[in-house]
């Protein structure tokens, strides 16, 4: 890979400039006591200006290029950039929370948040509480959720955000002067219901605090949403041994940053500009009060969402366990990093994209900046490469498919499963190890039936065992004459294919005393290059979804994440083994809540098929 200029991406300031200008409140001499007047010596700085307008939100209306189509043909620059893991452990959920809080806390210009799900539970609150703490600083704060993974009826606690804009402090320039410019905060709901974009899905997870600031800027991305769920605490205070089991990586400018014209983080918030400024999203406000025994300009409902957030701040942060980790920040984030390269990707022109279950390799073409496209070419330089003969690919992610596509005749087109396999065959010294959710860890019953009954059994049993194993638990699954069969043990035990569940015969579910937690880290991990982002590789991450993350190139990140992969393998069983069978068989005979579903899996994947919606997960 080489680097690229982002030639178009100072189109934005400009267009902006031009059409989103919002009216100043006029500040005679003497009155900058004015509730959104500047105080007395405040800069009217030019770059701070340019910065303002560039992140103020304007509809497509008032804009003169579409920010999608933009996001698709820009050129995308590899990045130098310091680089850490945040891995799947509880200590390191912990870690990843007090980060966010700790990036926002200390965020000296601006901080833009980008979640699939922003829950109303105690670390939801929490943000939004040290956002809002953000904007009285002084930072300019840029909050989009999206519409299907953050629904709620009015998003009342968002609102809540924008009010702290009433006391809101003046945006300091790069050497810290306080200029004329008033920190606010502008929320966005992506792709709203009410627009009628049901099934266009920004799976984003990104935090950007001081993108435009390269020697302070950093960048956090990965699998983890904002909720409970993702950093192992239950609502009041304990551990949640249950929880997902994720990973993100942080970036800083790399040492070599002064020499490129866009570093990591002003690539990362232009980015985040374009998606922002998406045809399907709404902008939304707080609603004005409206009688007149309202205290302030807006309804009094808010003060209890501002309320809540800085109680639930002052309740995460003092969490014992959370309160530790925060106290190591400031080491924490100037230690311990990688000298890497980056490179980030996307999956914008999903958004946009017609027919994309029949003209799959046309519209990845279209986004050469798409996560798909850009695997794609590294896996024909590689063909290219004297070692495509041997070394291995790592895979972790929850909801894994193979895919299979088939133009409009019905005529398959692309076949994933068959391109492996023949590229192993070719070459005997290539192995791939893949790591996924089992019946036992995952949440997304329809995607493990595709797992199960699809994937796996296209990778390892002949046509004649795949229709054996799928007739039923009977006659497939709990017979002794398919699975302890020696061709069954052979085709198992591929040499070159190895796809591990996570879970196991001693889980808390089915009577044991081990806590497996559920799987949601994604990463690809390649001899020379891999991937850390957000996207699951399923059809509706490949195909329906908005996706981002970072390709990386680094000797010691490797090595830090092929440690995460070990860990990761540690707690599971190899696909068709004696072990996983037996955990199969436990969890159907147990009176666990996965029981049904898991004696269920048939019949699940046979509807998925038979009505042809096996695209949708």
């Amino acid at each position: 890979m080489h680097y690229l200029r982002i030639l178009q991406l100072v189109v934005i300031v400009v267009f902006l400039n031009a059409c989103a200008s919002v009216p100043e409140q006029q500040c005679p001499a003497g009155t900058q006591n004015l509730p959104d007047c500047p105080p007395s010596g405040a800069i009217d700085d030019a770059k701070t200006n340019s910065l303002y307008e560039s992140r103020t939100w304007a509809p497509l209306s008032e804009l003169e290029i579409d920010p999608i189509k933009l996001g698709a043909e820009a050129q995308v620059p590899i990045n130098s950039a310091r680089a850490k893991i945040i891995g799947p452990t509880y200590e390191d959920a912990l870690t990843s929370l007090a980060a966010k809080i700790w990036l926002i806390e200390n965020a000296q210009h601006t901080v833009d948040v980008m979640y699939y799900i922003f829950a109303t539970d105690p670390v939801g609150y929490a943000m939004l509480g040290a956002l809002c703490n953000a904007v009285k600083r002084g930072v300019d704060v840029r909050i989009m959720v999206d519409a299907v993974g953050s629904m709620r009826p009015l998003h009342s606690e968002l609102r809540a955000l924008e009010t702290c804009d009433e006391n809101a402090g003046f945006i300091r320039n790069e050497d810290g002067h306080v200029t004329t410019k008033k920190a606010r905060a502008q929320v966005v709901i992506f792709n709203a219901l009410t627009k009628l974009k049901f099934n266009r899905r920004s799976h984003d997870k990104l935090l950007v605090v001081d993108g435009s600031f390269a020697d302070k800027a950093v960048v956090m991305t990965g699998g983890r949403n904002i909720s409970l769920d993702y950093y192992g605490i239950s609502e009041d205070g304990s551990k949640d041994p249950t929880a997902f089991r994720d990973l993100e990586i942080l970036l800083r400018s790399g040492q070599t940053s002064s020499d490129e014209e866009h570093a990591v983080g002003y690539v990362s918030q232009v980015y985040y500009t374009l998606l922002y400024l998406h045809k399907g999203n709404k902008r939304i406000w707080p609603y004005e009060a409206d009688d007149e025994f309202s205290e302030g300009k807006y309804d009094d409902i808010y003060d209890h969402h501002r309320k809540k957030g800085q109680e639930s701040l002052v309740f995460i942060k003092n969490l014992p366990e959370v309160k530790k980790h925060m106290d190591a920040m400031p080491g924490y984030m100037n230690e311990g990093f990688r000298d890497a390269k980056v490179r980030l990707a996307h999956q914008l022109s999903n958004l946009t994209a017609t027919k994309v279950t029949t003209n799959v390799e046309e519209n990845i073409k279209r986004n050469p900046n798409s996560i798909m496209y850009l695997i794609d070419k590294m896996y024909q330089h590689a063909l290219q490469e004297e070692d495509v003969h041997r070394g291995a690919l790592r895979i972790v992610s929850p909801y894994l498919f193979s895919s299979l596509f088939k133009n409009e005749e019905g005529e398959i087109v692309y076949d994933g499963t068959r391109e492996i396999l023949d590229l192993l065959r070719d070459n005997p010294g290539i192995r791939i190890e893949i790591i996924t959710n089992s019946i036992l860890t995952s949440d997304n019953f329809f995607t493990q039936a595709i797992i199960d009954m699809d994937m796996t059994p296209r990778f390892l049993l002949t046509p004649e065992l795949q229709k054996a194993w799928l007739s039923g638990l009977e006659k497939g699954e709990f017979n002794p004459e398919v699975v302890e069969s020696e061709e069954w043990k052979r085709l198992i035990n591929h040499p070159q294919i190895f796809i591990y569940q996570t879970g196991g015969v001693d889980s808390v579910e089915i009577g044991g005393d081990t806590y497996y937690g559920k799987l949601h880290a994604k990463f690809i991990i390649g001899e020379k290059v891999g991937f850390i982002g957000t996207s699951n590789f399923d059809y509706r991450s490949n195909l329906y979804n908005n996706e981002m993350g970072f390709f990386y190139q680094d000797d010691a990140l490797r090595g830090d994440l092929l440690e995460v992969f070990e860990l990761l393998k540690s707690t599971s069983l190899r696909w068709g083994t004696p072990e996983w069978l037996e955990m199969r068989r436990k969890t159907m005979e147990s009176d666990s809540k996965k029981a049904g579903p898991a004696r269920k899996q048939r019949g699940t994947y046979k509807t998925i098929r038979a009505l042809g919606v096996e695209y949708l997960f």
